[in-house]
């Protein structure tokens, strides 16, 4: 074998030492030999001969100090049939040198692949296609779903035909073998009629016919993979219909060379069997077209065109000539074109197919609109701020679609067992012709014969291998559709585990801005005159707490009187004259400063203190008028998720940068188990760790860039969708619509998703497992019983049917918990 160059990227080097560090790092590995580093290029080239695995290339480097740069490529593949070709695929990708991991997905079609830079996509596709198959790179941006689409719907045209044309040669062949034998009027009708030897040579030609014409696919594809010692579905179907068939030619023309007692003819199992064969194809083919049936409706929400305002005139343009910074219209029923700000307009927009929320959202001058939601009652102009593929619709639909592709640690296991399933059954179809044809009654050649097409038949693994991808797709599609984004398809599995859920307070318990929460008067104090008088001392300062008095003041339409001898008393407090009365505004102890008493508000003030409020009071005019509290108000759809959570047996924490006894107080409200108050960002981070090892696996809810390192540190991190980017880069789960009621509902998926799962697998195995003995006669001893080929073939194409149609089941699963 000749030495076999290769380059990969180096990151970190700076300086003559490091490029001796790296190349010292290199020689190390014995497999290689002409190391050379370029300081310039940042650049490593090497020849080897034994292979190379690139994980070890990874940590020689790494433990110099450098870095070798990787990628991720996602590759289309066609020509797969079965989990073995999964399998086949993953290996040949993976014996490519420099390739450090890859997923492929039988569902989806696609592999997902990651390597060392310096890897060429035509090296993958190569490797791909020695195994028989078709690759093609998926470019960064490029619309899978439709191609995947537009693919699935050429397969199920080419085997619509194919089934036609089989299907109707197979009718007359099974009537004229199979209704000869149970019906003795039709044997002897066809015997005095026709000739047993005629009808032989008539079914011998409608057998050629399926053979050679529909069931072509089958043979090239199986005896290939056969040859290449890589058997597969194609080639159990390949073997067992040609067994059926070369038996069947020989006892129509050269009968002498069989034993006398087995000249029989089998043309019906190997004609029907490629005909039942191809119709589960197709069933399968158009179940599968339905698994990818919420990304469809997620592309299908992305507008085509857009009317831009140019000049003060209304333009229609085609979506790809619009750029950040037009002007677009959006009128009533209209949907929003790209996401941007609105410049004039009010209207409610309907965003359900985002966020998975039913109620319109209002829109005004300065929100935020998002691409592909229906603008419902008034006319919006906006500023287009993103296009193309930085949308939030296209990061949704690449975000369920990387999900949708992802490979579940239990499918790891499914793996392993049916890349060696095919080998074993032909072991298996092999043992059971050679007893029956050692112990079989007579015709034994005949009976051993049956029983290996039967055995080859019921075997193919097809069920197996879509199992896990075929329910990971619709799953994911119906969370997206309830706003609840898998970013990474392993938080299906690893969700269901969870034993606690720990949640950040602000943003995510809360709504995330400070509020007037209480603003009670003394009897004699009108209220909406003692707000406008302490709003309007409060508009003096940009502090929070006063910004939500002034907001609560404007929401009633008050207007504000004129301010004179504004005063801040630090530690204290704020004065001023207002409306020719003097205002003061601070906590207890100001009051008593003033010599006011505040035991008039003595009750009130015992009941904020338990909501974790902290009270402020006002005097008017020399006299206590009112007690104020400002707090984070608790959302609306807390207590309902809390309840939700412990309703499916989970651990509930708090974890919160807020003083620990309001959030105590806010714990002992929302019934919460856990309180782990007064920490840091870091701080998070040890908590976490803390509840880990006290419960278990955990799921840390969060919406803030404080939040990015105890979302990547939990076992799944859940970001909510009105968060920062930073938070959500770092979730595994994205709740789009900011409401807690999401976690319980994720959750409530993720164990449907995984109960589904384990069903498909429980019937794929099971079904396999039992009808392998049956198909190879065990029950015949006992009585009489044996399972015909043809029933074979339609049991098999059944299996398929099932797994697909009960992972369909999960596009009706409900929002239990809205």
């Amino acid at each position: 074998m000749s030495d076999q160059k290769m380059q990969v990227s180096v990151q970190g080097m700076s300086c003559a030492s490091c490029v001796g560090r790296v190349e010292k790092a290199l020689k190390s590995l014995s497999q290689l030999s002409d190391v050379s580093v370029n300081l310039v290029t940042h650049k490593a080239s090497f020849s080897y001969q034994a292979p190379v695995v690139a994980s070890e290339l990874m940590t020689a480097v790494e433990k110099a100090g450098f870095t070798l740069i990787e990628q991720k490529l996602e590759l289309s593949i066609e020509g797969m049939t079965c989990s073995s070709c999964v399998g086949r695929v993953e290996k040949s990708l993976k014996d490519v040198v420099g390739v450090l991991e890859a997923n492929v997905n039988l569902a989806t079609q696609r592999a997902s692949v990651r390597v060392l830079e310096g890897v060429t996509v035509d090296q993958l596709v190569q490797a791909v296609g020695a195994r028989g198959y078709t690759a093609h790179l998926i470019a960064e941006g490029e619309q899978t779903t439709d191609e995947l689409a537009t693919r699935q719907q050429a397969e199920q045209l080419q085997l619509k035909k194919r089934l036609i044309f089989a299907a109707v040669l197979a009718i007359p062949l099974f009537i004229l073998e199979m209704f000869s034998h149970m019906i003795p009027a039709m044997h002897n009708f066809v015997e005095s009629n026709i000739g047993m030897q005629n009808s032989w040579y008539f079914q011998f030609v409608l057998a050629t016919l399926i053979m050679f014409g529909p069931g072509m696919g089958f043979l090239k594809t199986g005896f290939k993979n056969l040859v290449n010692f890589a058997p597969d579905m194609n080639s159990l179907v390949a073997v067992g219909t040609t067994a059926a068939y070369s038996y069947s030619v020989v006892a129509t023309f050269i009968p002498h060379l069989l034993p006398e007692g087995t000249v029989n003819v089998y043309y019906e199992s190997a004609g029907v069997i490629v005909a039942l064969i191809l119709l589960g194809r197709f069933m399968e083919a158009k179940a599968k077209g339905n698994t990818s049936e919420a990304i469809k409706r997620l592309v299908g929400l992305q507008a085509k065109t857009a009317v831009v305002v140019e000049k003060g005139e209304n333009i229609e343009k085609p979506i790809d000539a619009i750029v950040v910074g037009d002007i677009l219209l959006a009128k009533p029923g209209e949907r929003i074109a790209l996401d941007g700000v609105v410049l004039n307009g009010q209207s409610y927009v309907d965003e359900s197919m985002i966020s998975g929320e039913p109620v319109p959202v209002e829109k005004t001058t300065g929100s935020q609109v998002i691409g592909g939601t229906i603008n419902q009652s008034g006319a919006l102009t906006y500023k287009v701020e993103q296009v193309g593929a930085n949308t939030l619709l296209a990061n949704i639909i690449r975000m369920v679609e990387q999900a949708q592709g992802a490979k579940l640690p239990i499918q790891a296991l499914v793996d392993r067992i049916t890349l060696w399933f095919v080998p074993v059954v032909m072991l298996l179809a092999l043992l059971t012709f050679v007893v029956w044809l050692i112990f079989g009654p007579e015709p034994a050649l005949s009976f051993a014969l049956v029983n290996l097409v039967a055995v080859l038949i019921i075997a193919c693994p097809c069920a197996m291998g879509l199992a896990t991808p075929t329910s990971i797709m619709v799953g994911t599609g119906r969370a997206a559709q309830m706003g609840v984004l898998f970013r990474k398809g392993e938080a299906l599995q690893s969700l269901k585990d969870a034993k606690v859920v720990a949640l950040d307070k602000t943003g995510t318990l809360t709504q995330g801005r400070p509020e007037l929460t209480d603003f009670i008067c003394q009897a004699d104090v009108e209220s909406n005159q003692a707000l406008a008088l302490v709003a309007a001392v409060e508009n003096q300062s940009e502090h929070p707490i006063a910004q939500a008095i002034v907001q609560a003041a404007k929401e009633k339409q008050l207007e504000l009187p004129v301010v004179e001898q504004f005063n801040s008393i630090t530690g204290f407090g704020v004065e001023a004259v207002v409306a020719g009365q003097r205002v003061e505004i601070g906590a207890d102890r100001y009051m008593q400063k003033l010599g006011l008493n505040v035991a008039d508000f003595a009750e009130q003030a015992q009941r904020l203190a338990e909501e974790g409020k902290t009270p402020l009071y006002a005097a008017i005019a020399g006299k206590l008028a009112v007690i104020i509290a400002v707090a984070d108000p608790i959302k609306d759809s807390t207590p309902a998720a809390i309840a939700a959570l412990h309703e499916l047996g989970l651990k509930v924490a708090m974890i919160t940068g807020d003083n620990r006894h309001t959030a105590q107080a806010i714990a002992k409200q929302l019934n919460i188990d856990e309180v782990v108050a007064e920490v840091l960002p870091d701080g998070k981070v040890a908590a976490i760790t803390r509840l880990q090892q006290a419960f278990g696996s955990l799921a840390y809810v969060g919406d803030g860039i404080n939040d990015a390192p105890a979302l990547a540190s939990a076992d799944v991190g859940l970001a909510i969708g009105t968060g920062t980017d930073i938070a959500i880069e770092a979730a595994d789960v994205v709740l789009m619509s900011g409401d807690l009621t999401g976690v319980p509902n994720a959750i409530g998926l993720s164990q449907a998703t995984l109960a589904n799962i384990k069903q498909n697998l429980f019937w794929a195995f099971a079904y396999n497992s039992a009808l392998i003995p049956i198909a190879a006669g065990v029950l015949y001893p006992i009585n009489g019983m044996l399972l015909s080929p043809i029933f074979a073939a339609g049991a098999m194409a059944l299996s398929s049917v099932f797994v697909l149609t009960n992972a369909l089941r999960l596009r009706r699963y409900k929002a239990v918990y809205v």
